[in-house]
C-alpha cells in the first residue's frame, strides 16, 4: 500500500465530506428547525469516518485488479 497516496486521498475525502456535511446540516436546520446553526460535532465525525473508510475501500479494490 502506498501510504503517501492513502494520506492524500484521506485528506481530500475529509475536506469534501466536511464541506458537504456542513452544507447538508445547515440546510436541514434551516428547513426543519428554522435555525441557521451547524452541528460541527456530527460533521467532523462523518468526515473522519469517511476519510478512513473510503480510501481504504478504494485501495482494496485496486489491489484486487
Amino acid at each position: 500500500m502506498n501510504i503517501k497516496r492513502y494520506l492524500v486521498d484521506s485528506v481530500t475525502v475529509f475536506a469534501v465530506s466536511l464541506i458537504v456535511m456542513v452544507i447538508v446540516g445547515l440546510l436541514w436546520n434551516l428547513s426543519f428547525h428554522g435555525a441557521s446553526t451547524i452541528d460541527w460535532a456530527t460533521s467532523f465525525r462523518f468526515a473522519i469516518v469517511f476519510s478512513i473508510i473510503l480510501p481504504w475501500i478504494a485501495t482494496r479494490r485496486s489491489k484486487e485488479k
